[in-house]
């Protein structure tokens, strides 16, 4: 994901910044750039790769008392010098930084910059555009234009914006983008998160969605974007930089749930060029022949690959079953005249997936693996393979491996129906729908202590609970009940939402937890609604998960939309986090859960 630093009113500006910027770079990017400035000029710095080739282009003359840095993935406009951060207004009086995506960027562009020279094709440079409209042209005060800018712009955004004739001062603003203020010792910091400023200080103060604040050397001014003042105390946050196999994290699981924007982001670049999917022209063409996809996994991966069914068949056209690997192996079903068996792994290492793959050779049957590791046992003995680039998943619950696998058969599913004209599969703008199921998720992870105080008091102490929803948000329901079971130890069950009435409501008692994930579809909403009312009305103690969209002033945790074909992904999002939080409420060790291995590599 791309990261943010700055610092005001430090003569080490540049050494502050770049020292920020390596610490973002676990999150993945592709190009960074700095902007430092004092009272006698400015300099702003950008370069493609890694940070290194950015140090490499500053020289000693680079310096200041205030700056902003910027890691960047791309989203809006392929890597390059242009697109990188920071970016400048028409007369370079106003530079700014900016992660997430907004989503009315060209009706901005059109009612507003039709006389402006754009450089590259990022929605930021539109907004500093916009901003320096307001200022350049208008009159505003800087602190008014960027609060008029924040009223039009739409999506999920967090900006700093230094003006040049103005190097004591950093504006800042953040809505479902994670940002933080670090308070130094006669300085002050902005972060995209804790990790970056850990050398300069350990307090910091949190930024709440749509709250623009003005950061000075001595001082720091939360307004909202009414322009009220806000209060709000700092706190130390508590990091340990000598855990290294863990960064700054607890638990590996932690950790890889946080990855998750980034592994959107890796897949992106790895199956794209100037934002057409590349897929290996075999696979499509295998898909293509095929009258029947056969989905065969195991556990967490045969849940990713139910929640990718309806995508599939959508746009590649085709029909697709799921089967359970332990089953196949040894009852493998009546299959059509020309299958295709589509093999889902973590670790490419399944025995039981395996086993369904030796007879699909034997039979001449082709075969694609999806899996996290190259050179695997069902990488190698597949016709095809695509990978996850997920990076190590260490923690047992499988986490980033499960949002990376159903982000993947989209690739796939995309690649196959542009090939066979599909409207639907042309009119998907996968790119730039992954890029918002990366800022929700980022948005989601921005909640954490939210989800921890639900967590608290529903499943600490609980024996029994279960998950409901319809369409995807049941699939979602059996891969979050498996979540939850696997480390927590509470027997929990998924559950089709309509199904309660035909048997699994007479399991419902006083005090019971039900978790509830309601997207996508109004209209299955409002079912899934009333059977929350039934549930509720026997004892349950419910707690819901909703698509903002769909959501109501009382549901407890709400999620960023995203597009219908990729809301399982954002939707499990709250469930690992609820899986982990019950896990250490409850004493145990969320890394390591008895009795389960990373990778089943026996039947």
């Amino acid at each position: 994901m791309c990261g943010i630093v700055g610092v005001v009113g430090n003569r080490n500006a540049t050494d502050i910044l770049m020292q920020g910027l390596e610490k973002l770079e676990y999150r993945g990017y592709d190009s960074a750039g700095i902007f430092v400035a004092n009272n006698n000029g400015s300099n702003l710095i950008k370069s493609v790769g890694r940070i290194a080739d950015l140090r490499a282009r500053i020289g000693i003359d680079v310096e200041g008392t205030a700056g902003i840095g910027h890691t960047r993935w791309a989203t809006h406009g392929k890597p390059s010098e242009i697109n990188a951060h920071p970016h400048q207004s028409e007369t370079s009086r106003l530079t700014l930084v900016h992660n997430g995506v907004i989503e009315n960027f060209a009706q901005i562009k059109d009612d507003y910059l039709s006389n402006h020279h754009l450089n590259g094709q990022t929605d930021t440079e539109i907004a500093v555009h916009l901003i320096g409209k307001f200022v350049e042209e208008d009159g505003l005060s800087v602190l008014e234009a960027f609060r008029k800018a924040l009223h039009i712009i739409e999506g999920s955004y967090a900006f700093a914006l230094m003006d040049a004739q103005d190097p004591n001062t950093i504006y800042v603003a953040k809505n479902k983008s994670p940002l933080l203020i670090g308070l130094g010792d006669g300085y002050n910091m902005i972060c995209s998160d804790a990790m970056a400023m850990i050398r300069e200080t350990n307090q910091y103060m949190e930024i709440h969605d749509k709250e623009l604040v003005i950061v000075k050397k001595d001082s720091v001014d939360i307004q909202d974007y009414e322009g009220h003042s806000v209060e709000r105390e700092s706190y130390i946050a508590e990091l340990d930089l000598s855990d290294i196999g863990k960064g700054t994290y607890p638990y590996y699981m932690l950790k890889e749930i946080d990855e998750q924007p980034t592994v959107m982001r890796k897949l992106i670049k790895a199956y794209t060029d100037d934002d057409n999917i590349v897929v290996d022209n075999a696979i499509v063409e295998a898909v293509q022949e095929a009258d029947r996809l056969y989905i065969i996994a195991a556990g967490t991966s045969y849940h990713a690959g139910f929640a990718a069914k309806n995508m599939l068949e959508a746009l590649t056209e085709t029909p697709v079953e799921l089967g359970i690997a332990s089953e196949w192996g040894y009852n493998q079903p009546l299959l059509s005249k020309k299958p295709l068996f589509i093999f889902i792994s973590q670790s490419g290492e399944t025995a039981d997936s395996r086993q369904v793959l030796v007879k699909a050779n034997e039979l001449g049957i082709p075969s694609l693996t999806i899996t996290n590791v190259p050179g695997s046992t069902l990488s190698r003995e597949a016709s095809h393979t695509m990978l996850l680039h997920a990076g190590p998943e260490i923690a047992v619950a499988s986490t980033k491996a499960y949002t990376a696998q159903i982000a993947t058969l989209a690739f796939l599913a995309k690649a196959v129906g542009q090939a066979n004209h599909n409207k639907a599969a042309e009119d998907f703008d996968l790119v730039h729908e992954l890029a918002i199921v990366a800022q929700s998720i980022e948005a989601t992870l921005s909640e954490k202590e939210l989800i921890e105080e639900k967590v608290a008091n529903l499943l600490a102490t609980t024996r029994n609970a279960f998950y409901i929803g319809r369409g995807s948000d049941y699939y979602v329901a059996m891969e979050a009940s498996l979540k939850l079971k696997e480390i927590s130890y509470i027997q929990c069950e998924g559950f089709a939402a309509g199904e309660l009435k035909h048997g699994t409501i007479s399991l419902i008692e006083d005090g019971v937890p039900v978790l509830a994930l309601i997207s996508n579809n109004p209209i299955l909403a409002a079912h899934t609604r009333g059977n929350i009312q039934e549930v509720a009305a026997r004892g349950a103690h419910v707690l819901t998960i909703v698509d903002e969209a769909l959501a109501k002033e009382d549901d407890d945790i709400k999620v960023m939309t995203v597009h219908p074909f990729l809301s399982p992904i954002a939707m499990v999002v709250p469930t690992q986090l609820i899986a982990y939080y019950a896990t250490l409420q409850r004493g145990l060790d969320v890394d390591k859960p008895r009795n389960l291995a990373k990778s089943v590599t026996v039947e």
